[in-house]
């Protein structure tokens, strides 16, 4: 299957299903961000019919840069948006547009700790993000050191 993501996360055991933003099990029970015994494959999450989608869970060296409304209404990326991700020292392993199309999910390798601050929000561990695979290919400074 053909997919858009890197393989340091398609080969890691930290997918879940989801039910909008609440992770799953295959079993339909909740998911725990802090045991991955609740976690599967990535193959294992697509092949599952449980919930709505599918996400990650964060740690191991896998973090997010999570950003809001960064379009513009002509649909452009806006100018602060991409400075701030061009300042990101991590590797960049995969952007992509966040379920509500205004947003964007910046995976990274980092083991830094989780910050909220001036509009910017990053996650490290103990955290579930819903995926789109829907690939961010607007901005061209994506280093992807996967």
């Amino acid at each position: 299957m053909k997919h858009p993501l890197p393989n340091v996360m398609t080969e890691a055991r930290i997918w879940v299903r989801s039910d909008g933003k609440k992770p799953l099990r295959l079993d339909g029970r909740n998911a725990s961000s802090t045991n991955p015994r609740s976690w599967v494959s990535y193959a294992e999450a697509l092949d599952s019919t449980v919930g709505d989608g599918y996400g990650v869970m964060l740690g191991g060296g896998l973090a997010v840069y999570d950003f809001d409304h960064c379009f513009t209404d002509s649909g452009r990326l806006k100018v602060d948006v991409d400075r701030i991700i061009r300042e990101i020292t991590e590797p960049v392993l995969y952007v992509e547009v966040s379920r509500s199309g205004d947003g964007l999910h910046v995976f990274v390798r980092s083991g830094a700790r989780s910050y909220r601050r001036g509009g910017v929000e990053f996650y490290s561990r103990a955290r579930f993000v819903r995926m789109t695979c829907c690939p961010f290919r607007g901005w061209k400074g994506i280093r992807a050191d996967a």
